[in-house]
């Protein structure tokens, strides 16, 4: 599986932006996407993440109510939409896959998903 995201950039705080995943490879085997962020210094974490088949949609706290994630079955594509930036959401976004399955309420760790994208860099300025 092969994962490449794309639609970062930079922006004004407030703004939004729009970031997708394209798949390839074995998608078959793919069953939840997930969307991590690792801004300098930090360690990566979990923003969103959505199983393949849609209904489970898990936010980490310090994005529910700006971001929303959705999947595009057909292609097992995830988008990650994001309102009202702020300068703190500054990282690097990667797009992460697994053949597990999400549940519960809290966004696995990173370690937890076996694909990943390169990352795409997301800046806001204030």
């Amino acid at each position: 599986v092969q994962l490449v995201e794309s639609g970062g950039g930079s922006v004004q705080a407030g703004g939004s932006l729009t970031l997708s995943c394209a798949a390839s490879g074995y998608i078959a085997s793919i069953n939840c996407m997930g969307w991590f962020r690792q801004a300098p210094g930090k360690e990566r974490e979990g923003v969103a993440g959505i199983n393949s088949g849609g209904g489970n949609t898990l936010y980490a706290d310090s994005v529910k109510g700006r971001a929303t994630i959705s999947n595009d079955n057909a292609k097992n594509t995830p988008y990650l939409h994001m309102d009202s930036l702020k300068p703190e959401d500054t990282a690097i976004y990667y797009c992460a896959a697994d053949s597990g399955l999400l549940y519960g309420q809290g966004i696995p760790a990173w370690s937890e998903f076996n694909y990943w994208g390169q990352g795409t860099q997301v800046t806001v300025s204030s």
